[in-house]
């Protein structure tokens, strides 16, 4: 469905940020990986259910960071600054008003 993309801009974007964030700290990584799952109910989008609500219920992120020369510090900072730089994660927290016009 297209939620998927939703999903895969969400992981893209947070995986590059990740690795920006960690070339500017200065983080020396071997591998950093992504992985997005969301929570959506067919029914609401499909209108065959109407109390179901349409979009996602739940989204769940999950960083697998190999940075092994790393301190603990080191990595709650990059965390810290991806979540915070990472713009499709941003919009999704702090959602900007839409505005649709049709001709």
């Amino acid at each position: 469905c297209s939620g998927d993309l939703l999903l895969g801009a969400l992981a893209a974007c947070a995986q590059l940020t990740c690795q920006m964030v960690a070339t500017a700290m200065g983080i020396p990584f071997e591998r950093i990986e992504v992985t997005v799952e969301g929570d959506l109910d067919l029914r609401g989008t499909l209108g065959i259910a109407q109390d179901v609500p349409v979009g996602f219920q739940a989204i769940r992120v999950r960083f697998d960071v190999e940075a092994p020369q790393a301190t603990p510090e080191q990595l709650e900072a990059l965390r810290e600054k991806t979540e915070q730089y990472c713009v499709v994660m941003q919009t999704l927290l702090n959602p900007p008003p839409v505005e649709t016009r049709w001709s």
